[in-house]
């Protein structure tokens, strides 16, 4: 399943936990020699949501979060009759997040979620600075940028440039991912205002490298433009990103709303 292009491969763990998901999702994310995707997503029965879920990177780390992953978690309860009702709650390590679905013939075709608040404490990103980063600089491969650091639960260095397009993000994802400010990494967005209202946006992935989308990098981004005067709070924004388009709205205390697709790509059995 994928939401705006970002892939994962799920698992119904509902009536058995599935063994050692961390070296299941190195194995399996290979796009050369096995399925293919930027990681794997357990869903779980959960004690104090509708569902619980699992995300593992293509490298195998554990992630906190995923805002195109839970979208599908959602459309994967609702479809296959997991759960009758088009408003739910997943668990996650960030939390317990609320998602919406919009349904069409009894399927479930996109999804509005929850993100909670943005955080800009420098603690909870994790980062090594006080209080907080605002366009701070931060030199990486010998370059000046100015940074944005904010928590959706996971951390985000959101760099505002205008040069996304032609932007070698493989070069410098992994020095930002890597870097001795973010002690548990960092995934990293770079970021071009259109308007105030729109963003195009391209995104390096902690544990997974550049993906076609991110709503928790979109969900940072916006509220970082927020945050600097870029874009209006309360305001629908349009992010752009590699795989498809994601609306986000950021509140004046800094709630966030995520809406996009989720969709399946195909289904099958793998001996694992």
């Amino acid at each position: 399943m994928h939401g705006a292009g970002n892939d994962y491969i799920y698992f119904d763990c509902f009536e058995s936990p599935l063994e050692n998901p961390s070296e299941l999702a190195v194995k399996l994310s290979s796009r050369r020699f096995s399925i293919g995707a930027d990681g794997i997503i357990l869903v779980h029965p959960s004690q104090v949501a509708d569902a619980r879920m699992q995300m593992f990177n293509a490298d195998g780390s554990e992630g906190k979060m995923c805002g195109n992953g839970i979208r599908c978690v959602a459309k994967y309860l609702y479809d296959y009759k997991k759960i009758g009702k088009s408003l739910l709650t997943v668990e996650t390590l960030a939390g317990i997040k609320t998602i919406r679905l919009a349904i069409e013939h009894d399927v479930a075709v996109r999804a509005t979620v929850d993100m909670g608040i943005a955080s800009f404490e420098a603690d909870t990103i994790p980062m090594h600075v006080e209080g907080t980063c605002i366009e701070r600089s931060i030199t990486v491969l010998g370059q000046v940028w100015h940074c944005t650091a904010v928590s959706m639960g996971n951390p985000h260095a959101v760099i505002f440039t205008d040069e996304v397009d032609h932007m070698p993000v493989e070069r410098f994802g992994p020095s930002f991912e890597h870097h001795i400010l973010f002690p548990e990494g960092v995934n990293t967005e770079f970021a071009k205002i259109i308007s105030p209202t729109h963003i195009k946006m391209r995104v390096w992935e902690r544990g997974s490298g550049e993906t076609l989308a991110c709503g928790t990098g979109a969900s940072a981004t916006v509220a970082a433009a927020v945050k600097l005067g870029k874009c209006p709070a309360n305001t629908p924004v349009k992010v752009d990103l590699l795989g498809g388009s994601l609306t986000i709205i950021v509140s004046k205390d800094y709630h966030v709303s995520m809406e996009g697709p989720a969709e399946v790509a195909f289904e099958g059995k793998v001996r694992v």
